[in-house]
């Protein structure tokens, strides 16, 4: 089955089973992508049980893939050549509906786009990112769901911000260069020639984490060591971040410093705190957000059983992430929700109290982890085959 197909509404043709399955899962990470894994769900269903209705919605938390997902629920993508995390230029996409945008920042300031082994914790920037949220504008968006995950930056969302048309600059009046590090060295931040366009325009903060900007639980100390910071590094970017915030307060006023201790502040390097004061951006989940911008409720109509999952399912999946998420809507309309995975962390009660009946990983079929990532396809397929046989029979 192809990805189009795969990610289609109802494509169980006449549903002679009676029965009628929405796939609602995010991307195995390394693996599959979302609308791979409802492909092959879809697969090993149809073959368990001939005729059976599928509908597929490959969803995503606003970190890596969320741009897929919009692409795969009827948004076009569109690309741009942006500034990289290193200033280097990369191509970045996002997804547009009318004028509703998907802007993922992964896709312009991402970890993907480091050098393997290279990592850039001090000077890693954003410009990319506000260049994408330029490009969007450009395109007529007035509504932007702005997903903020895999990032390689910890600038508290400066370089976006210069990319609309904020100025940082020294005591010499002199730009900053990019990056968190830098920021120690801010002596004014001007906002006022911010784009006027984002004063129209909804900006919708999509994220799953709800750290503050700084402290011990702040951008720096929780997410600066997975970007190469050391703890020199870590001290640092997280005193620079607290400066930043000081002088944007007299930049912004109160609301600046408010802002730092907000939940979220702390996401994607601090990319929350720049949305939250420069773009006025609402706070929600990002699987919330996005259940909504893909039509999820819709989807969800006459539907018997729904199958989410992700890579694993482990104590991060309780925060945020999608199969918590989708179950949660699912439940509130009393439909029951299985859940696909590689590996497995959650006991049944965990599973049963957040509202997914039973779990299925791959690591039960194909103990290799790397053949199991390697295998992901096809051992999706059979573990779709159990679910039928537990499920829709």
């Amino acid at each position: 089955m192809t990805d189009a197909t795969a990610a289609g509404t109802a494509t169980g043709g006449s549903g002679a089973s009676g029965r009628r399955v929405l796939i609602a899962a995010d991307k195995f990470k390394g693996s599959l992508t979302a609308a791979e894994v409802a492909g092959h769900l879809a697969a090993g269903l149809r073959r368990a049980v001939p005729g059976v209705d599928v509908a597929a919605l490959p969803v995503a938390d606003g970190g890596d893939g969320t741009v897929d997902a919009a692409v795969a629920a009827g948004f076009e993508r569109r690309t741009q050549r942006v500034t990289g995390p290193l200033g280097e230029p990369v191509t970045a996409a996002y997804a547009l509906r009318g004028d509703t945008a998907v802007v993922e920042m992964a896709e312009a300031s991402g970890l993907r786009h480091l050098p393997r082994g290279t990592y850039a914790p001090l000077t890693a920037g954003t410009h990319g990112t506000g260049e994408l949220l330029r490009a969007a504008l450009d395109a007529g968006a007035r509504t932007v769901v702005l997903g903020v995950g895999g990032s390689a930056t910890t600038d508290g969302g400066a370089g976006m911000l210069t990319a609309l048309g904020a100025r940082f600059t020294d005591a010499h009046g002199t730009p900053l260069a990019p990056g968190g590090g830098p920021l120690a060295r801010l002596a004014a931040a001007d906002l006022t020639g911010l784009d006027p366009r984002l004063a129209r325009t909804r900006v919708v903060l999509a994220c799953d984490v709800d750290n503050p900007l700084t402290g011990p639980k702040g951008a720096a100390a929780v997410y600066g060591p997975q970007k190469g910071a050391s703890p020199d590094d870590v001290t640092a970017l997280d005193a620079a971040l607290d400066h930043y915030t000081r002088v944007l307060e007299a930049a912004a006023g109160p609301r600046a410093a408010e802002y730092a201790r907000a939940p979220g502040a702390g996401a994607a390097g601090g990319m929350g705190y720049g949305a939250l004061v420069g773009l006025d951006a609402v706070f929600r989940p990002g699987i919330d957000v996005m259940l909504d911008v893909l039509g999820f409720a819709a989807a969800l109509d006459g539907a018997d059983l729904v199958i989410t999952g992700e890579g694993s399912l482990d104590a991060q999946t309780l925060h945020g992430k999608a199969p918590v998420g989708v179950a949660a809507a699912a439940r509130r309309r009393g439909v029951p929700v299985v859940a696909v995975c590689g590996v497995l962390s959650l006991d049944e009660a965990v599973l049963r109290g957040v509202g997914i009946s039973r779990a299925y990983a791959l690591a039960s079929l194909e103990r290799d982890r790397e053949r199991c990532m390697a295998e992901a396809g096809p051992l999706l397929e059979r573990l779709a085959e159990r679910v039928a046989a537990d499920f829709l029979r």
